[in-house]
This record gives C-alpha cells, sequence and structure tokens, in this order.
C-alpha cells in the first residue's frame, strides 16, 4: 500500500511539473519573434498581419456581401492556411511524441527556423502572398501548440487576449487584492511587451536588411530550439510522455 501511495504521490508531482516549453522565457521569446513576423510582413509583404485571421474573415464576409467572388476566393488562401496550420500540429503533435526523441514543441521550433531562413531567400518580385500564407500556416501551428505559460493561458502570436486580461486581472486585484491576479497581470502584461519590443525591432531591421532581415527571428527561434532540444534530451527526457499543460 505505501508503494502505490509513493506512485501516486510521484505522479502527482510529475502533473504539477511545469516542463521547459511552459517556462515564461520561451513565451517571451516567441511572442517577441510574433511582433516582429507582424512588422515584417505589414513593411515588406504586402501590409497585411498574419497572426491571426479575424481581420481576414470580416473582409471575406464583406467579399461575399458584396458578391466579389474572386476576392472571397483570395481570401480563402490564408484562412485556409491557418486551418490547416491547427491541423497538421494537433495531428503531428500526437505522432512525433511515440518517438520519445524530441518533444512536438521543438520540432515545431525547428521546423519555424526552416521556414524563416527560406522566406528571407525570397526575391521581392515574387509574390507576397507565398510569404503571408507560409506565416499564416506557421503562426496557426504555434498558435496551437503553445497554450499554457505555467498554467496559465496564453497566445504567443497575437496580445488581443493579453489586453484584455491585464484589464480583467487589474480589476480583480483591485477588488480582492489577490496573488493569482496579480500574477495574471504580470505575465499577460509582460508578453504585451514582449510583442510591441518585437514590432519596433523588426520595423527597424526591416527598414536596415529589407527583405532578409526576417532572418533575426531565426535567431531568436534558434535560441528556443536549442535550449528545448537540450531539455528533451537531458532532464526532461523522463518526462516525454507528459502532455503540457492545455492540452
Amino acid at each position: 500500500m505505501n508503494g502505490l501511495r509513493m506512485d501516486s504521490l510521484e505522479n502527482k508531482d510529475k502533473e504539477n511539473v511545469y516542463l521547459e516549453c511552459e517556462q515564461p522565457w520561451v513565451y517571451w521569446l516567441l511572442i517577441f519573434a510574433a511582433g516582429w513576423f507582424g512588422a515584417y510582413t505589414f513593411f515588406l509583404r504586402g501590409g497585411v498581419f498574419c497572426n491571426a485571421q479575424t481581420a481576414n474573415v470580416v473582409l471575406l464576409g464583406l467579399a461575399l456581401g458584396s458578391k466579389d467572388w474572386s476576392r472571397a476566393a483570395y481570401l480563402m488562401l490564408p484562412i485556409t492556411a491557418y486551418f490547416l496550420g491547427a491541423f497538421v500540429s494537433e495531428y503531428l503533435g500526437k505522432s512525433v511524441k511515440k518517438f520519445h526523441f524530441l518533444r512536438w514543441d521543438t520540432v515545431l521550433i525547428g521546423i519555424e527556423i526552416l521556414m524563416v531562413v527560406i522566406m528571407g531567400f525570397l526575391p521581392a518580385e515574387w509574390p507576397d502572398q507565398i510569404c503571408q500564407i507560409a506565416l499564416n500556416f506557421m503562426c496557426s501551428m504555434q498558435f496551437n501548440t503553445f497554450r499554457q505559460v505555467q498554467g496559465i493561458p496564453a497566445a504567443t502570436t497575437f496580445v488581443t487576449n493579453h489586453i484584455r486580461q491585464v484589464g480583467s486581472s487589474m480589476a480583480k486585484y483591485a477588488r480582492h487584492h489577490d496573488e493569482q491576479s496579480k500574477k495574471k497581470i504580470r505575465v499577460h502584461g509582460l508578453l504585451i511587451i514582449f510583442f510591441l519590443a518585437g514590432a519596433v525591432v523588426g520595423t527597424i531591421s526591416g527598414e536596415m536588411f529589407s527583405y532578409y532581415s526576417i532572418w533575426g527571428t531565426a535567431v531568436v527561434l534558434l535560441v528556443i530550439f536549442i535550449r528545448l532540444a537540450i531539455a528533451d534530451l537531458s532532464y526532461e527526457k523522463e518526462l516525454m510522455s507528459k502532455v503540457p499543460h492545455g492540452h
């Protein structure tokens, strides 16, 4: 009985452990890169944002309402890419876990690095939509994969919910002065700051290095990849089957 109780306690401890892919620094760097992506596509690749799809769905509704079928078909491309990103990340996430080598979170960052490097090589005269759709797909996979930072639901590709959470948590803290609200203000507030910083750096680098500036995000992503790979192959090797919170 004591042995069973010890096993139960150990399993409970494992459930409460936050993996390296759930640590705040991962989310800071990811959302920093997301801000950079937004500045890159708006400044250099067609004047659009590819981190989310709300605007595209609204534009699709406008196109359908005005019977602009060609515009509607065009807008289906980024929306479909975002849909496929969520599907692929969910499907591959379960498949990669079976190999017990690297976590899907780590593999995804490696895929993103490869995609970013390729995008930097795309000639200026090529259609901007190639880069836009690639980033739609990539951001969707990331949004579907990285869901919680130390137990707090958070996005790594846009800040709309973070702004709402800061406002909501501030109201709760003003009323109750509880530590959980204070923690949420800090978590979501820092994510907003890092996203904004990424947009600023992305704009400056775009002015300096033009289309090659997106390679800067590859450096940021490489730092994440190395750290996550080290975790997978060493101190978190025994936790390979553990599912990150929020999945």
